[in-house]
């Protein structure tokens, strides 16, 4: 194995290289760096000129300033990047360091989102082949794909942004919203988990009353203003998670693990309900940190200790169960602020920027608003990505539940969960694999597009301003942060396809 990820390494590091040369020779062709100076009536032209030639190096060979770049760059790989000034006298390091992390938060954000959803919306397609939710599924599978992205994040601005910075301010719902609602929900839910005519009509009901329950109940003490899932939701959620968990890997029957994830489902409540007040009132990213390390390590001690001969499946469980009440406490800490935010920020969901400017406040008030200013590009991005991965999951998936080891498989006893979970899921996932790191470039290039749509300053910017200006050293600098971005994502998908399928390391 370390022999494959050196080859690897060793390829992508090539790849980088005569890539970063492509681009440099094409940018400084593109046009004139010169000519906004030399159509200028500036009394100062010519000096001015010899100035921008002089910091730009274009006195020199195209190969030394290339060279003098690759230089600099490399030396990223000690921490001590140089990659030069732009034409307006700017650091390139210090633009990369804002710009990167806003493009790279959205990009993965919007990979990991994509990559849940659809692979979890594959599996059920595949699983109910040619029912109505499949069809379903795959008409909107379609759509998304085909929609342009500077399109769909217009639409977004208006309806999910503007409309509802409208409605929030009473957020109201009326009696036609709630029926409308539950009955579009109860016919997806009932499609997807499919049954005779009997069992889809009580399925559809029992989903519709308990929506419209809800729904009513969250208009009359005007839940979507002072949202909060509180201590008794929170036990609730975990215990569900776990139960989900159990079921999805071993099954009730299997004792070891079941004690494995019920002793980190309550270590993981008994442990929220003691730090829930501090975190409230004192919480920052390395508090955060170290609760979310330490829920992994109990985890990882349960499954290990707890786990007997079911000890990696047991570890890999309670992991699991760790990360969903994690993410469940996260989420009751944000809705728990989101009365006060509204205060201070009436219209929540904003349509321009990545952050609102010289706002200052506790550190649960930043964190929704970064995640306001995200929601609409993450969404954006993530729509398109779904369908692909909904449609690749559902083929790969498909292929395999005709494989002749399935139907051994199923001729033996074998329940339909194990068949999907143990025997289906692991060997439709290699071809994702590859999938994934070609997905994640493609995001790079469309969140030039919608950080535009967006007004982010991101690396898509950078890029845009630079190619404008022929101003060779952003657009490198955008290249290095992307590229070498999605070079490690095909990296790391070979290593992922490499540890699904060990003979490829051979």
């Amino acid at each position: 194995m370390l022999k494959f990820i050196a080859k690897r390494l060793g390829i992508s590091l090539a790849i980088l290289v005569l890539g970063s040369l492509l681009l440099y020779v094409l940018v400084i062709n593109s046009g004139d760096p010169l000519q906004d100076l030399r159509e200028s009536n500036d009394p100062n032209r010519e000096n001015r000129i010899r100035q921008r030639i002089e910091n730009m190096g274009l006195d020199m060979p195209w190969y030394e300033r290339y060279w003098d770049w690759l230089t600099g760059a490399s030396r990223c790989l000690v921490g001590q990047c140089d990659l030069g000034t732009a034409i307006n006298g700017q650091s390139v390091n210090a633009l990369v360091a804002t710009a990167a992390a806003s493009t790279l938060r959205l990009v993965v954000l919007a990979s990991l989102l994509a990559i849940v959803i659809g692979v979890i919306l594959g599996i059920i397609t595949a699983i109910r082949q040619y029912s109505g939710f499949d069809y379903g599924v795959t008409l909107f599978a379609f759509i998304a794909f085909s929609l342009p992205v500077f399109w769909l994040g217009v639409l977004l601005k208006h309806y999910a942004a503007i409309e509802f910075n409208n409605w929030i301010v009473d957020a109201d719902l009326s009696w036609p919203v709630i029926l409308a609602v539950a009955a579009v929900l109860a016919f997806i839910l009932q499609a997807a988990l499919g049954g005779d005519l009997k069992r889809r009509l009580i399925t559809f009901a029992a989903v519709a009353v308990g929506i419209v329950a809800i729904l009513t109940y969250f208009d009359l003490v005007t839940w979507f203003r002072r949202p909060a899932i509180g201590i008794p939701v929170y036990v609730l959620g975990v215990i569900g998670a776990a139960v989900l968990v159990i079921v999805l890997t071993s099954g009730f029957h299997n004792q070891r693990v079941r004690n494995a994830v019920a002793a980190t489902a309550g270590v993981a409540l008994v442990g929220y309900i003691a730090v829930r007040g501090f975190l409230m009132t004192s919480a920052t990213i390395p508090i955060l940190l170290v609760c979310f390390v330490a829920a992994i390590a109990v985890a990882v001690a349960a499954g290990q200790l707890l786990g007997g001969f079911s000890r990696r499946q047991a570890t890999l469980a309670s992991v699991v169960t760790a990360l969903l009440a994690s993410l469940l406490a996260i989420a009751d800490l944000l809705l728990s602020n989101w009365s006060g935010y509204l205060k201070e920020q009436p219209r929540p969901i904003p349509t321009i920027g990545s952050a609102t400017p010289n706002y200052e406040s506790t550190f649960w008030m930043h964190s929704l608003d970064a995640l306001t200013h995200i929601v609409l590009p993450t969404v954006t991005l993530m729509l398109i990505s779904i369908a692909s991965y909904t449609r690749y999951t559902r083929a790969s998936m498909l292929d395999v539940l005709n494989q002749d080891y399935i139907r051994t498989a199923r001729s033996k006893g074998i329940s339909e969960r194990k068949v999907i979970t143990r025997h289906a899921l692991r060997n439709s996932l290699i071809p994702l694999a590859t999938i994934v790191a070609f997905d994640f470039a493609g995001l790079i290039g469309g969140a030039v597009i919608t950080e535009t749509v967006f007004g982010w300053q991101g690396m898509g910017n950078l890029f845009r301003t630079g190619l404008a200006a022929v101003d060779p050293a952003p657009v490198m600098a955008f290249y290095l942060v992307t590229g070498t971005a999605a070079v490690t994502m095909n990296m790391l998908a070979d290593i992922a396809y490499a540890i699904l399928d060990p003979r490829i390391a051979r």
